[in-house]
């Protein structure tokens, strides 16, 4: 059977690539499907609501929980200490962040942010004072940074921003990775950010400065799963400030890319079922050239049941050749995609392991090369030998 197909290479090799593409895009489809979903359900865990500045809700959760996107703008401390102290709100995170170092985030904060992902740490300790920090997995690999070292942090969500050459930051901790957010932020104090920028009165005497200071977004997870259906509204309608519902917004997301990830599917699934008549005349035109051989080989002892099996058999190897090498051209392709949202948003897809779904898209595929053998196996099987070598 193997020789048979490299008799035919062209047509083979046609087949097969057919295949495989048609695999390696669904395959490809549904490794970031699930990469992105396990990385956005992760980053979402104990957040029930992200409170912000006015402007867009969606673009609010993508720079709040994932770091992906700027910010809508600051809000006043006073007014998330009241927020914070609503009877609804069983829990906060702040949130402040505006400068970057080699384009990874500096994100001020508190305890309570290291609670949420239940970070711990590798090497070193968590922030005690001013101007420590404490760095993630990733970023610490990438830019090799150990505990003692200290950088200069620059201004903005970029590396062209201008850099704050007078508060250096010193490392004072290295996370375990977490496979969440948190691997890509360098994290310190609020009161960090805010030296940064020119405002260190923290003191108990001038503790009434504290309102006058910002922070951009609070992270909120409610008492009761109720609330989060009347206290965005309350936010949304009585104050100055805008609330986002993280669940809502990536569910929207999702519907709005939903078309065009289905429009891709259908286009695989086309290209496999074309695959599947390319394989249809490949064996149907190779048994049509080799039936004269087959006639012999009928009459030095070969069976009917041989025969056919050989087609079979030549389509289950084209078919689970053309998977294997979808899969692989699959995770070539999620290789890829995963260096450019690296270097685009700090953010890398690196699950390379088999989906359950890819095993029905192997079934699949074996069902089509049978499909596509089942004629051309037929005919084989009825196959008039005396007239075949007569007609030779």
């Amino acid at each position: 059977s193997i020789k048979n197909l490299f008799y035919r290479p062209l047509g083979s090799l046609l087949s097969l690539l057919l295949l495989a593409l048609g695999v390696s895009m669904i395959s490809l489809l549904l490794l970031i499907n699930s990469v992105v979903q396990d990385q956005m359900n992760n980053n979402l865990k104990g957040i029930d609501m992200v409170v912000g500045a006015k402007g867009s809700p969606l673009q609010l959760i993508l720079s709040s929980v994932y770091h992906v996107d700027s910010p809508t703008g600051n809000i006043s401390l006073k007014e998330a200490r009241s927020i914070e102290k609503n009877p609804m709100v069983g829990n906060s995170v702040p949130l402040l962040y505006g400068d970057n170092y080699e384009g990874f985030r500096i994100v001020g904060t508190n305890e309570k942010f290291i609670e949420l992902y239940n970070l711990s740490i590798e090497n070193g300790s968590f922030w005690d004072d001013e101007f420590e920090v404490v760095v993630g997995k990733k970023i610490a690999t990438k830019l090799n940074l150990k505990v003692g070292d200290t950088f200069v942090t620059s201004h903005g969500l970029r590396q062209t921003g201008e850099a704050h050459a007078d508060t250096p930051f010193t490392v004072v901790g290295i996370t375990n990775f977490s496979n969440s957010v948190a691997d890509q932020l360098i994290l310190t104090s609020a009161e960090s950010v805010w030296g940064v920028h020119g405002d260190h009165t923290h003191d108990d005497e001038e503790h009434d400065h504290d309102d006058d200071k910002e922070i951009t977004a609070m992270l909120i997870k409610f008492n009761s799963p109720m609330n989060v259906i009347q206290f965005p509204r309350y936010i949304n309608e009585n104050t100055n400030l805008q609330s986002a519902v993280p669940s809502y917004e990536i569910s929207r997301l999702f519907k709005l890319f939903g078309f065009g990830i289905e429009t891709i599917n259908l286009l695989a699934y086309l290209i496999i079922i074309v695959s599947g008549i390319s394989i249809f005349i490949t064996l149907f035109n190779s048994m049509k050239e080799r039936k004269y051989d087959m006639a012999l080989i009928r009459t030095l002892g070969g069976s009917r049941l041989q025969l056919s099996s050989m087609l079979v058999y030549e389509a289950l190897v084209l078919t689970i050749s053309g998977f294997i090498l979808g899969i692989i051209l699959s995770r070539l392709g999620l290789a890829f995609i995963s260096s450019l949202m690296e270097s685009s948003f700090n953010y890398s897809l690196n699950s390379y392991g088999i989906l359950n779904d890819e095993f029905w898209l192997l079934a699949i595929s074996i069902f089509i090369g049978l499909i596509a053998c089942l004629i051309p196996s037929i005919q084989v099987y009825k196959m008039d030998i005396s007239k075949t070598l007569s007609n030779e």
